[in-house]
């Protein structure tokens, strides 16, 4: 058991073990949700494709949709760091596709196109998630219309505030939507095809 001195008045936070232990089994139920689906991917198979015991899984998590809203929090903090990169960035094209290209393992660097669609799928059974991803989906946005409308000196796009830079996020978020599910059924879709028709879009779409 991790050891830690208590300090009143003091959040603790997670030790080293802890925390490498719940990515651990955050990657293992990435794994489980591609290949089985989230109905079909019980807590036992999580705990057998990381090599854990149900039991130690339940210390960490208390449930499958513990872990499932774990997963969503997880991707929001890298989507967030993703789009801060997008400022004052000579090719927006690129950086999209690279930003947000999935590294087709689900692991901490990017979302699979098949986890999108199964987490999208339960989103429309589950409440709790659906609300989950309606508040992802929202802090995106936001953070996308934040940089098309910062001034170009501070590294936007110079769309005015409001709904300018408001539709043409939302237009984004499709996009991006949309290129997961084209991932999912074309991986092995031509990137620098794909890099010179979102150079051509972006041209328009960012035009102040």
């Amino acid at each position: 058991m991790d050891a830690a001195v208590s300090t009143p008045g003091v959040e603790r936070k997670p030790g080293a073990r802890a925390t490498a232990q719940r990515s651990r089994i955050l990657r293992a139920a990435q794994q489980c949700f591609v290949e089985k689906g989230f109905h079909a991917a019980g807590m036992a198979a999580i705990a057998q494709a990381a090599g854990m015991s149900p039991g130690l899984i339940y210390r960490y998590f208390k449930s499958k949709n513990e872990i499932i809203l774990a997963i969503i929090e997880q991707q929001l903090g890298l989507a967030r760091a993703r789009i801060g990169e997008l400022h004052g960035a000579e090719d927006l094209a690129a950086g999209i596709t690279r930003a947000f290209q999935a590294t087709g393992e689900g692991d901490e660097r990017g979302i699979s196109a098949p986890l999108f669609l199964e987490m999208s799928a339960e989103a429309t059974r589950d409440p709790q998630i659906a609300t989950a991803i309606r508040e992802f989906d929202s802090t995106v946005r936001a953070d996308i219309e934040h940089v098309l409308s910062r001034s170009p000196k501070q590294g936007g796009y110079g769309l005015t505030a409001g709904s300018a830079a408001a539709g043409r996020a939302l237009l984004l978020i499709c996009l991006l939507d949309g290129l997961k599910v084209r991932e999912a059924r074309e991986p092995h879709l031509d990137r620098k095809l794909l890099r010179a028709a979102l150079a051509e879009l972006l041209n328009e779409l960012l035009t102040p």
